[in-house]
């Protein structure tokens, strides 16, 4: 590995699907980054322990932090109602490695093999930033700035010493609205990232945007899935006829045992 990397992820009080998906997600990176990479789990809204407890055994190399309550000024004053409860939790805190390259994963995105772009940004002498594809844009109040093709943030990688509170108060600078959504704080959160020049990104073929609801795809990428939507203890509404968390449920069930098999781990631990 050309850079030093460091590997983050945020939880917070999920649905138990949503810690096994941690679990597969912090095993798939190890698997691919191996041990030189650093590995931190921030814990917000849960006991550290607890969380611990749900998600299971992990690499031993994997640090446990509880994530800081204060939001960065650039960011508090922008928040609308609906971001108290859980919508900024990737923001705490906006860095966690200060020297290293920084890749924050969503505890739901599981990869087993390095996407073309991840090794690209780690080897790009001029600094990109990286994110992911998206099946359809949802950027919420800052579309205007992030450009026509679709976007997802589960996957953010900035460069080793990336200001990223300076990035969003350019953002925001630009265009003063208020975050109300998850859509809006994504779309954020993508136009940091593209100020100076536009992000690599990883393609959907490589990870999927992984669901049973159209225009999600109901596969597994060459090199990962996102199983967006996993972290919702009940999804209330209806999908032809069916309980939209029943099908949910179902999709994830149904890839478990490979998804145990991809990153290193046995099936007959589902």
């Amino acid at each position: 590995m050309a850079t030093s990397l460091g590997i983050r992820w945020t939880i917070g009080d999920v649905s138990l699907r949503g810690f096994e998906a941690l679990k597969l997600s912090i095993h798939g990176a190890f698997r691919v980054f191996g041990p030189a990479a650093a590995y931190v789990v921030y814990v917000n809204s849960i006991a550290l322990e607890e969380a611990r407890r749900r998600t299971g055994p992990v690499p031993e190399q994997t640090q446990w932090r509880e994530a800081p309550r204060e939001v960065a000024p650039t960011l508090r004053r922008h928040l609308g109602a609906g971001m108290a409860d859980g919508v900024a939790w990737k923001f705490l805190p906006l860095s966690a490695f200060a020297d290293r390259c920084e890749l924050a994963l969503d505890n739901d995105v599981i990869l087993w093999s390095e996407p073309k772009a991840v090794r690209r940004w780690l080897t790009d002498s001029a600094q990109a930033c990286l994110v992911a594809e998206d099946v359809a844009a949802g950027h919420g109040a800052f579309a205007q700035l992030c450009g026509p093709e679709p976007r997802n943030s589960g996957i953010r990688g900035t460069p080793a010493g990336f200001d990223l509170e300076r990035a969003l108060g350019r953002v925001l600078s630009r265009l003063p609205a208020q975050l109300d959504s998850e859509l809006d704080e994504q779309g954020m959160q993508i136009a940091a990232l593209s100020l100076d020049r536009p992000p690599l990104y990883v393609t959907t073929r490589e990870v999927t945007i992984c669901s049973p609801f159209y225009p999600h795809q109901g596969h597994l990428g060459s090199c990962g899935a996102h199983f967006v939507g996993l972290n919702a203890r009940e999804l209330p509404w209806r999908y032809y006829d069916r309980p939209a968390t029943e099908l949910r449920i179902e999709h994830w069930q149904e890839h478990l045992p490979e998804l145990y098999r991809r990153v290193g781990l046995s099936p007959a631990m589902v």
